[in-house]
């Protein structure tokens, strides 16, 4: 089945791709919840032309996307949390910390793009990926300290 995407969904696509679902995950939950909706030849239409008139202002934001994953790749994040005496982490550094830590060097992310792409066990530096748009993604680094 072949639906037209309304939004962005992680893992399927991002909003006006044309893809294709189980029947029954499109029928019973994408369509319903509007996040799609059925891709008829009239809908495939009224695609094109949306496109065609968001162009201009698909290009302005790609191009906002890319000054801020230059000024991402530029800094470094300092996340506090508490460490054990055997060098352990108390609890996990989640999306949100970082989304406050960019927040704080006045650079706005929500954290539903953020993934942290390896498992933070202790004190030290790793990255988390950022999806900005669907044509830029980023890493940034952050260093996970002792509070």
């Amino acid at each position: 089945m072949d639906v037209i995407l309304k939004t962005d969904i992680k893992g399927l696509g991002y909003k006006n791709d044309l893809v294709s679902v189980k029947p029954g995950y499109g029928r019973n939950y994408l369509i319903p919840q509007g996040f799609a909706v059925l891709a008829t030849s009239s809908n495939k239409k009224i695609l094109a032309e949306n496109i065609k008139q968001a162009a201009h202002k698909a290009e302005k934001i790609k191009t906002e996307a890319e000054n801020i994953a230059a000024q991402i790749e530029k800094i470094t994040l300092e996340i506090k949390a508490k460490i054990g005496d055997s060098g352990k982490i108390f609890g996990k550094v989640t999306t949100l910390q970082i989304s406050d830590a960019l927040a704080n060097n006045g650079i706005n992310v929500d954290r539903k793009k953020i993934a942290i792409t390896s498992p933070v066990v202790g004190a030290g530096e790793y990255e988390a990926e950022i999806d900005l748009h669907r044509e830029v993604k980023t890493n940034v680094k952050f260093e996970v300290v002792a509070e």
